[in-house]
């Protein structure tokens, strides 16, 4: 199965000169999603960018730069590299990168696609092949002062296993897509609508006196979905009013435990969102029973 591109364009790219013979792996060390990471290199005032970046989203990755054009994130390497941009930190422990399946098998899958279509083998190189004319797969960090001096993705990263993932080996597989939709009336009579899909909660609301779904348009039974919180390894969703008029999203992890965000009456923003904002995070609720 193709890896599905979400395209987020960055204005910070140039034409390529030369081949590409190397597919470089970066940590973000700040965005937790392709969506915030793809916001920062929308910027021009960044003068950075990456082909693609990915997050724990099954099965999908985040383009921000044609592979025929150079991002600009190796230094003097951009001419010869493709770039993923992994949303995570140095710092993860190695029990914390296997914590992220999904992210890992979207970087198997992206290295598999680039491999083959700029016929690059699929083989980790050290700092010397890298940094001289090797082709093959290396991190960030093998391209050393040349490559802008970055320690990424670090001493835990596990690049074995992502390599035999790419080859096509291993146990770890994007999950199936999983959807699922619940609604709640607040203590206004604004209606919340909230779905579920591929590790992501998804939100729109109307008014008690509004004619249009937040995102439409006035009179018209449209609307648009925004995101509203990461939700990774949650499996169901439930929305509830309490009898003070406090409004519940209630989250069910797969080992069973439950996440929850809420929003007080009068309030204009969720748990562990921005003020005035319509987006959340999740929080523990309740563990594995």
């Amino acid at each position: 199965m193709s890896l599905t591109r979400l395209w987020i364009p960055s204005p910070n790219y140039s034409s390529r000169s030369g081949s590409v013979r190397l597919i470089v792996l970066h940590t973000a060390e700040g965005a937790r999603t392709i969506q915030s990471l793809g916001s920062f290199f929308g910027s021009s005032a960044s003068q950075v960018s990456s082909h693609v970046g990915a997050d724990d989203t099954p099965n999908t990755v985040g383009e921000f730069v044609h592979r025929d054009d150079k991002a600009w994130t190796v230094s003097a390497f951009n001419s010869e590299a493709v770039s993923i941009e992994q949303c995570a930190f140095v710092a993860w422990s190695p029990d914390e990168w296997m914590n992220h399946p999904n992210l890992l098998a979207n970087t198997a899958a992206w290295i598999a696609e680039e491999a083959a279509h700029f016929g690059i083998p699929i083989v980790k190189l050290d700092d010397s092949q890298a940094q001289g004319s090797g082709r093959g797969v290396c991190q960030h960090s093998n391209l050393g002062a040349a490559g802008g001096g970055h320690n990424d993705c670090g001493p835990n990263f596990p690049i074995d296993h992502v390599l035999e993932l790419a080859r096509g080996g291993g146990q770890s597989q994007p999950e199936e897509e999983n959807s699922l939709i619940t609604s709640a009336v607040s203590h206004g009579g604004t209606l919340h609508v909230f779905e579920l899909k591929n590790g992501v909660v998804y939100y729109t609301y109307q008014p008690s006196t509004g004619t249009a779904w937040r995102g439409g348009q006035a009179g018209k039974s449209v609307a648009e979905m925004s995101h509203f919180a990461n939700a990774p390894d949650v499996v169901s969703i439930d929305a509830n009013t309490a009898h003070d008029g406090t409004l519940h999203l209630f989250g069910r992890k797969k080992d069973g435990s439950v996440l929850y965000t809420y929003q007080k009456v009068n309030s204009t923003s969720w748990s562990g969102g921005l003020t005035g904002k319509t987006t959340a995070g999740f929080e523990p609720f309740a563990p594995a029973p």
